[in-house]
């Protein structure tokens, strides 16, 4: 009888220990906390917070009306996506984008473990500068420079192929040319950006391991693949996770920019559809249940990878 009376006082006493623990560690670390700050209310304002708007994908929603007032109208607009007849090339475009990028998510991890093997300071200090660069370079002005390189007339690779003995080759009207321009061009501007967190990774494995195995007679890819790689391994699941968490959202910036009528077979994607119906069409509604399935989506595949990674290599974002 007195059994259930003793736990919960045990559990009193258990809360208020952890309390305490925390206002302390709260005491300890409040100037981490400060800076924390400044994100954390980010993420509320742009992230969280819009977030009640979402309720409109299942509204028929008027702007007089608002969102509060508007009827609603339960999963009409997502019927409309699925059966109308460009759902299944908006959806195979996207996933064939995103897995094509996805294939060379290795790429920033071989160009990190080839310039920690550099030995020459000033080399390495160049190329990393040289190929950090384009990310600072913005979309509008990569597209810019694709035009100017790939026109069938003027463009500089145009040349080199007729100089060639070839025909010019309409690289930005073809729709089997897209994928490859989009995908190898995002590539070249972020590479240098991607390889500095496994440059960091790197820089925390212990020297004595490669010294120890120098003794043991290991040669430099055999301590490559047998030290550096399992060291950054973590690291490389929990981008790999993060990568297939926005699987589905490739962005519309640069997909837009590049598209146009001649190549729409393989460049219409999910998120141009979303900015045309929802932003030039004002479909509002209809745009916000399309953009709430995309995210279905991402939120499914993040759960499901980083099970099976936490299951597979103990390593996983929770």
């Amino acid at each position: 009888m007195d059994a259930k009376p003793e736990t919960t006082i045990q559990a009193q006493v258990f809360a208020g220990s952890r309390l305490k623990r925390a206002k302390k560690n709260f005491l300890l670390n409040w100037q981490l906390y400060v800076f924390l700050l400044p994100a954390f209310t980010y993420f509320i304002i742009f992230h969280y917070i819009p977030m009640y708007g979402v309720q409109i994908a299942f509204k028929d929603f008027y702007a007089n009306l608002g969102i509060v007032g508007s009827p609603w109208i339960g999963f009409e607009h997502f019927e409309r996506f699925f059966n109308s007849y460009y759902f299944w090339r908006l959806l195979k475009n996207t996933i064939i984008l995103s897995a094509y990028g996805l294939i060379l998510f290795p790429l920033p991890i071989i160009f990190a473990l080839a310039l920690n093997e550099l030995k020459n300071g000033p080399f390495k200090k160049w190329s990393q500068t040289l190929t950090y660069a384009p990310h600072f370079i913005s979309v509008v002005v990569v597209v810019g420079m694709l035009v100017a390189f790939l026109d069938p007339v003027t463009g500089l690779v145009n040349h080199i192929v007729v100089s060639l003995g070839g025909e010019p080759i309409r690289f930005l009207t073809d729709p089997d040319w897209f994928r490859h321009i989009y995908v190898w061009s995002g590539q070249w501007q972020s590479l240098g950006w991607g390889t500095i967190i496994y440059l960091a990774a790197l820089a925390g494995v212990n020297p004595e391991l490669h010294e120890a195995a120098r003794v043991d007679g290991a040669t430099r890819l055999q301590r490559i693949i047998h030290i550096n790689i399992p060291s950054i391994f973590p690291t490389i699941v929990v981008l790999f996770i993060l990568n297939i968490g926005s699987f589905m959202s490739i962005g519309f910036e640069k997909v837009l920019l590049m598209q146009n009528s001649l190549n729409a077979e393989t460049s219409d994607i999910i998120q141009t559809f979303v900015y045309q119906t929802g932003l030039i069409e004002g479909q509002y509604s209809f745009a916000a249940a399309i953009g709430l399935f995309d995210s279905v989506i991402n939120i499914i595949l993040l759960v499901l990878v980083n099970y099976l990674a936490r299951r597979v290599s103990n390593n996983s974002l929770w």
